[in-house]
């Protein structure tokens, strides 16, 4: 894109040198005004260009623009619900609207329940914010912000997992590209992954047709954090695609990826100042991350690569004996499985 002086100097390029063009005479005075004016439109002609490129676009304008192309959303965030279980005086209501939560976090009861005659009843809430943040691991919701007449204890008994992030631009611009290369047509392989991704909380799908015979078809799923689906996505992940596939399926499948641990460990010499319990810490936040990257989309969980990811840790100054599920080769994947971290020298 061409500055006003560019454009400027050209201008007074093109006009004879019989003029007089210095600074502050007739030609100059009447052609520098233009030249600014000509720049301000190149700048919004490559702001226009810019919103023609897919790859530039971000935000609301992102998805706007893939919706009105291809017709598919931005996945929402969801706000995560789980079960509790509240003990206390037994004939107590448990009413909407109460809150209970962990140390930081409030969740709200969503639907009503009466303490039974042992004092116990189970009760379903909701985080009060939405995304990740809500999920927790089991037996942290253990507090009444408030004291609740007849309401003594509670806790969560499984951990939460169903709170997922709004859909990221990366992801969504994925799904528009998939939409446009791989597109879904009169049932096929690729139709199939494209139902089970509009869900909200799925973050990837593998799709196996005729697994089981010629009228089968078979749809792994893991959720928006790269781990398997919860029984409720996967339910909801069968409904939905159940409502848009064609007649002629007479089994439809849809599972979680199978759990792959992923065990560390190595001798660590660590950085002045730290100590192992928060490096191993930061060496699984890693390890998370990488194997995000390539869930669903990589064979194998590299040796070399969780080297990198060890070494790269904060307060880890080097490493010996790394080993990988007791072993120094790769780690291989089986086709309906994903790789999730386990322990790190533990």
């Amino acid at each position: 894109m061409e500055d006003e002086k560019i454009i400027h100097d050209r201008m007074m390029v093109n006009i004879s040198n019989d003029y007089d063009k210095s600074k502050g005479n007739f030609v100059y005075d009447v052609t520098k005004p233009v030249a600014v004016e000509f720049a301000k439109q190149q700048e919004k002609i490559a702001a226009v260009q810019e919103k023609l490129d897919i790859e530039k676009l971000t935000g609301d304008e992102l998805t706007r623009t893939v919706y009105q192309r291809t017709g598919v959303s931005r996945k929402p965030a969801t706000q995560a619900t789980t079960t509790v279980i509240v003990s206390g005086t037994a004939g107590t209501l448990v009413k909407v609207g109460e809150l209970v939560g962990t140390e930081t976090i409030l969740y709200t009861v969503i639907e009503e329940a009466i303490l039974n005659e042992s004092g116990f009843a189970h009760v379903r809430i909701q985080c009060n914010e939405f995304g990740q943040v809500g999920n927790v691991p089991a037996n942290t919701i253990v507090n009444f912000p408030a004291s609740i007449n007849g309401l003594v204890n509670v806790y969560n008994p499984e951990p939460v997992v169903d709170g997922y992030d709004e859909e990221t631009d990366n992801d969504l611009r994925q799904r528009y590209y998939d939409k446009l290369q791989r597109p879904g047509k009169a049932g096929n392989k690729y139709h199939y992954r494209e139902w089970a991704l509009e869900v909200t909380g799925v973050g990837d799908a593998k799709v196996f047709p005729r697994y089981n015979g010629p009228l089968s078809m078979k749809v792994v799923v893991i959720d928006a954090n790269k781990l398997p689906a919860n029984a409720e996505l996967v339910q909801k992940v069968y409904d939905h695609i159940a409502e848009q596939m064609p007649f002629g399926v007479e089994d439809l499948n849809v599972i979680p990826a199978v759990g792959v641990p992923i065990n560390i460990s190595a001798t660590l010499s660590l950085v002045d100042g730290y100590t192992e319990p928060i490096v191993k810490q930061y060496i699984k936040e890693n390890m998370i991350e990488y194997l995000k990257e390539i869930a669903f989309k990589a064979s194998y969980v590299s040796y070399a690569k969780t080297g990198s990811e060890v070494i790269d840790s904060d307060g880890v100054l080097d490493y010996q004996d790394l080993l990988i599920n007791g072993s120094t080769a790769n780690v291989v994947i089986p086709d309906d499985g994903v790789p999730v971290i386990g322990g790190v020298n533990e």
